[in-house]
């Protein structure tokens, strides 16, 4: 109880009201040594004296203890990345039970429960074994359902039902994502053409700094979009030489003239690795070679940087929209953990015709160095 603070707070809450302790024993029904007791955390008042207390000074008997079960924006931000750095630095369990112990203190508040969904996505495979990673993505499931049972804030449960969705994939249950998200995410839908709307309003209104804004956020999250179905489509085009060469000719062009590995590290680095890939599998090697080359260059570049959401030149009206995400503009993961995924993507066995290449060993070495930067 003395970490909800109520001593404190009965005692501020009485000389707010200029009442003596005698008074507050006379309403309640209880001596004045009782009150005084309380105030010095000698004892606490019995459970049904609590509104009794609570309605004499004005207050609810959350605000009465004491008890907060809402976070602000940046309360849960510094929770995430704290986590995100412990991740790094101490051992796996260590780190999830002490998030575990967060989300019982704060079950009621959903915007702090989805970041922690988040967090245990993008850690999950840390875990020291498949069955662990399993249990994590299970619970994280079972918190996301929480959310969507319990929460009034639609866009919250929005973010929920899409998380749920990944996390259903990561476990290898594809039909529960198109039974949660096919409707809500079709492309038939009107929600998913509408981007234009707000900024025509804003527009009509005269407010043409919001117009302007928004107008570069949509076009900034349809460059990240269209960059990211290329990826993909690559991934599932892989047979289709004349389709994989024609993407990879556009996507090229759109990178430089965009300036996206400059801008948007992390979806170039993910879309050159995927060319590797498909490279390798059409025995290009010194395009391989090439490709990830620049992803580790891009990857040391990410790691360089405080933010790793930022504009440029062109897109110079982003600041404020990335200081307004939930997790804000740092990285969801700490940098060590990026540079360990980067160094396990170079040993991924569809380059293992690479494995005695001495260029293949310099780029591993150029990220076990980086290490020693962190």
């Amino acid at each position: 109880m003395d970490t909800l603070n109520l001593a404190e707070n009965l005692i501020r809450l009485r000389r707010e009201k200029e009442v003596t302790q005698e008074e507050v024993a006379n309403f309640i029904g209880v001596t004045k040594a009782s009150v005084s007791k309380w105030e010095t955390k000698q004892s606490l008042p019995d459970i049904l004296l609590l509104p009794v207390i609570a309605s004499y000074y004005g207050v609810t008997v959350d605000e009465l203890l004491g008890y907060k079960p809402q976070l602000g924006k940046e309360q849960i931000q510094k929770i995430y990345h704290d986590l995100a750095a412990e991740f790094a630095e101490k051992p796996f369990e260590e780190v999830m039970d002490a998030s575990r112990k967060l989300v019982k203190k704060y079950y009621s508040c959903y915007s702090f429960l989805l970041q922690i969904s988040i967090l245990w996505l993008n850690h999950y495979t840390f875990a020291e074994d498949p069955k662990s990673q399993m249990r994590i993505l299970d619970e994280t499931v079972e918190l996301c359902k929480h959310i969507i049972e319990n929460c009034k804030d639609i866009s919250i449960c929005n973010d929920a039902t899409v998380l749920k969705a990944i996390m259903d994939l990561q476990r290898g249950r594809p039909q529960e994502v198109l039974d949660s998200v096919e409707d809500m995410l079709s492309p038939y839908r009107l929600a998913s053409q509408s981007s234009g709307i707000l900024i025509q309003a804003y527009q009509m209104i005269g407010d043409m700094d919001k117009a302007v804004s928004y107008t570069q956020i949509s076009m900034f999250l349809h460059l990240l979009s269209l960059v990211e179905g290329a990826t993909q489509y690559i991934a599932l085009r892989a047979q289709d030489k004349e389709a994989c060469e024609e993407t990879i000719r556009r996507m090229d062009g759109l990178i430089e003239l965009f300036q996206l590995e400059r801008l948007h590290q992390n979806i170039a680095a993910v879309y050159h690795y995927q060319v590797a890939v498909y490279q390798c599998q059409q025995k290009d090697i010194d395009g391989v070679l090439a490709r990830l080359k620049r992803f580790v260059e891009i990857i040391c570049d990410l790691l360089d940087r405080e933010a790793a959401l930022h504009g440029d030149g062109y897109f110079n009206r982003l600041e404020e929209w990335f200081e307004g995400l939930d997790l804000g503009k740092q990285m969801v993961r700490d940098k060590k953990l990026v540079l360990d995924n980067a160094c396990q993507a170079l040993e991924n066995t569809v380059f293992s015709p690479l494995m005695e290449d001495r260029r293949l060993e310099r780029l591993k070495r150029v990220l076990t160095e980086k290490r020693e930067t962190l």
